[in-house]
C-alpha cells in the first residue's frame, strides 16, 4: 500500500477560507473532530493522485494536514476494478484533502473533454452498511435534505449479496465540484457523530480475498461452493454498443484487468456483430464457472457505470 508520512504546513488560502466562511463556534469546534473518508478511484486516477516518485500525495498532504492512503495495485473494490483511496484527519484537513484530489482529477477530465461549462462528475464514496441508515434518515428524510441543500445527485447502492460478508455499500455523488463537497460536508458530519463508523478507519482495504477466494454468487449465505475448476463454462451477454468503449477502456485496459484479476477469458463480438434484434456487442465469458461468475459481474457494473454516466 503506498503510503506517505503526515506532513504539517499552512493551509491553501482558498480552500480554508471556503472551509471556514460563516462558522460558528459549534461548527469550528466540530471541524476538529477526527474522522475519515474512502472512496473509489481508477488504476489511471490513483497513478494521478500519486504522482511522480510521490510529489503530488505529498503536496496533498502539505497542504491539507491529513493522512492519504491507497490500497495496493491489485487490491480493488469487489466487483470493480478501482482501488480505494481513504483519507484521514480532523474534518476540516479531510475536507480539504478530498477537494484537492477532487479538482486535480476533474481539472485533467476537464481539459480532456475541452468544453468551457464546469462539468458535472461522478464520485463513488464507501461506507458501512451499518452507518448508511443515518445518511438516508426516516422515510429518507435525511438524503432527501441532503439533495435539496447541495443540489447533487445522491444515490446508495443496495449491499451487493455476490460477494459474501462484504458490509461496504457506494454512495454515488454527481454534480459540479461545489455540489459534491457541499453533499461530503452533509454527509461527513452526520457519519461522524455515529461511533461504529470512526471503528472502520483500522481496516479500510480488507477486500483482497473478495477479488478470488471470497467469491458467493447469488446471495449464498456464505456457503461454499464447489465449482468446477475446468475451462468449459461460458456465458455470453449484450452491451450497449453505445457503451462498448468505456466497458473495454482505452486499447482494452478494463478487459485485460479483468481478465487478469478473474482468469476469464473475455471476446468482444466485432462491431456490427449484434445479439440478434438488438444493438448489443457480444460479450462471450468462458472459464471455470468462479471465473466467469466474477467477471460477468464485473463487467455489468462497467456498463451500469457507462450508462450512469450517459445520463449526467
Amino acid at each position: 500500500m503506498e503510503s506517505t508520512e503526515s506532513y504539517a504546513a499552512d493551509f491553501p488560502e482558498e480552500l480554508t477560507k471556503r472551509s471556514q466562511e460563516e462558522q460558528n463556534p459549534s461548527e469550528a469546534e466540530s471541524a476538529e473532530k477526527q474522522t475519515h473518508i474512502r472512496f473509489l478511484v481508477s488504476n489511471a486516477a490513483a497513478g494521478s493522485v500519486i504522482g511522480k516518485g510521490g510529489s503530488t500525495i505529498t503536496d496533498f498532504h502539505a497542504k491539507s494536514g491529513a493522512r492519504i492512503q491507497l490500497s495496493r495495485n491489485q487490491e480493488f473494490f469487489p466487483g470493480t476494478t478501482d482501488r480505494i483511496i481513504m483519507i484521514s484527519g480532523t474534518i476540516n484537513e479531510v475536507v480539504i484533502a478530498l477537494e484537492l484530489i477532487l479538482d486535480k482529477l476533474n481539472s485533467e477530465l476537464h481539459s480532456e473533454d475541452g468544453s468551457d461549462a464546469e462539468p458535472r462528475r461522478r464520485i463513488r464514496l464507501v461506507v458501512p452498511n451499518s452507518s448508511c441508515g443515518s445518511i438516508i434518515g426516516k422515510g429518507g428524510a435525511t438524503i432527501k435534505s441532503f439533495i435539496e441543500d447541495s443540489k447533487a445527485g445522491i444515490k446508495i447502492s443496495p449491499l451487493d449479496n455476490t460477494y459474501y460478508g462484504l458490509s461496504d455499500r457506494v454512495v454515488t455523488l454527481n454534480g459540479t465540484l461545489e455540489e459534491q463537497m457541499r453533499a461530503i460536508d452533509l454527509i461527513l458530519a452526520k457519519l461522524t457523530e455515529d461511533a461504529h463508523y470512526s471503528q472502520n478507519v483500522h481496516s479500510p482495504y480488507s477486500y483482497a480475498g473478495y477479488n478470488s477466494m471470497n467469491y458467493a454468487p447469488n446471495g449464498s449465505g456464505g456457503k461454499s461452493q464447489n465449482y468446477k475448476e475446468d475451462s468449459s463454462n461460458s456465458v455470453t451477454i449484450g452491451v450497449s454498443d453505445e457503451h462498448i468503449g468505456l466497458v473495454l477502456g482505452r486499447g482494452g485496459r478494463n478487459i485485460m484487468e479483468i481478465t487478469q484479476m478473474t482468469g476469464a477469458r473475455i471476446k468482444v463480438s466485432d462491431r456490427g456483430d449484434f445479439i440478434s434484434g438488438t444493438m448489443e456487442r457480444k460479450v462471450t465469458i468462458t472459464g471455470s464457472e468462479k471465473a466467469v461468475h466474477q467477471a460477468e459481474a464485473m463487467i455489468k457494473q462497467k456498463a451500469a457505470s457507462a450508462e450512469e454516466r450517459a445520463l449526467e
